[in-house]
């Protein structure tokens, strides 16, 4: 069946939303190999991938995904961007999570390994001792104690396993850097996504709302980060009440400084944790710690914490600078992970 399907793409034939279901089942159950996976891939790409497509694709992953079923109250978001935007930057919306999460936000992370970047969210979690492999109710009961979890995307998306290796083969981004954010397992209906082109700023709101989420945020920097930047203006594109709306936000005029990007760059895993750690306990540099804020902003205001960005810039810095963040980080290791990681960063 799928060798009819990657003809059509390779005519540059759009295929219809059942169409793609079927192909996804095809290929998440291990039924083609790598070569058949890379075709319909790369095609799939090269045609350009419709919103039926990609809603499609989504819908068959999280159908064959693993749930995780959150008891918390209020709004639940998750923040992440899809990656690739090889700037070699620190873990911005890892740290900006817990500082969200510490700000009276609820964050259920879902992430993964770095593809592009030196460290992926998977990575810092995973260093100070947290289980990537924790069962969906145990991670439930993390986000329930600290207002924050993680869930490991290669733990709720088993199938995905059947794809690894074409992706890896290919080597160039694919439809599945879009749609692994929007895969959250506890299905949350409000989420800050960075995202890798100007074209899907604009559709992947409109995609979601097909869903029947809430609030989307989707961002992209004008210096070509997948996050909010303080070295540039940022664009981004709302949906909230049914309603899209696109807009610019400068950095400068919520009264932070501008930034250079080689101020929040990294070059190995062990800066990463130490920018991690380093900007929740407020001794990093300013613009890494500013570049947090403004993205934590984003969760806030997506998580309806606050009105403004104004409002979550000055609610994120002072979060940061009353140690509030770092409060939870420490909790939140202690409980969930190996305290000593912690304060072998911390005592240098």
């Amino acid at each position: 069946m799928i060798s009819a399907y990657i003809s059509k793409l390779e005519q540059k034939i759009d295929l219809t939303y059942d169409q793609m279901n079927e192909i996804m089942s095809e290929v998440l159950s291990g039924k083609t190999n790598d070569d058949k996976n890379m075709r319909f891939l790369s095609n799939l790409s090269i045609k350009g991938e419709t919103d039926d497509e990609l809603l499609g694709m989504l819908d068959k992953m999280q159908e064959l995904s693993l749930k995780i079923t959150p008891k918390n109250q209020g709004t639940i978001i998750d923040m992440c961007g899809t990656g690739g935007d090889n700037l070699q930057t620190f873990n911005i919306s890892t740290t900006a999570s817990f500082v969200v999460a510490a700000a009276g936000g609820i964050v259920a992370k879902h992430g993964n390994r770095s593809s592009s970047g030196i460290s992926g969210s998977a990575d810092i979690f995973e260093y100070f001792g947290y289980d990537l492999n924790a069962e969906p109710s145990t991670v439930a009961n993390i986000l329930e104690d600290y207002q924050i979890c993680f869930m490991f995307a290669q733990k709720y998306h088993p199938a995905m396993k059947n794809v690894s290796s074409a992706r890896k083969q290919l080597k160039t981004r694919t439809a599945f850097n879009l749609l692994g954010p929007l895969s959250n397992p506890a299905n949350v209906k409000n989420q800050l996504v960075g995202v890798f082109s100007n074209e899907f700023l604009t559709r992947l709101p409109q995609i979601l709302k097909r869903k029947g989420v809430e609030n989307i945020m989707a961002v992209r920097s004008n210096d070509g980060m997948d996050e909010f930047s303080t070295s540039s203006t940022n664009s981004v594109c709302i949906l909230k009440n049914n309603i899209v709306t696109v807009n610019s936000i400068d950095p400068e005029f919520l009264g932070l400084h501008k930034s250079s990007l080689n101020d929040i760059k990294i070059q190995t895993k062990e800066d990463a944790i130490k920018s991690f750690v380093g900007v929740l306990n407020n001794t990093a540099n300013k613009s890494m710690i500013e570049t947090t804020a403004l993205n934590a902003a984003g969760g806030l205001l997506v998580g309806n914490v606050v009105d403004s960005f104004e409002d979550g810039v000055q609610l994120a810095l002072n979060t940061i600078t009353n140690g509030k963040a770092m409060n939870l980080l420490e909790k939140f290791v202690r409980n969930t992970g190996d305290i000593e990681k912690l304060k072998e960063i911390v005592d240098g």
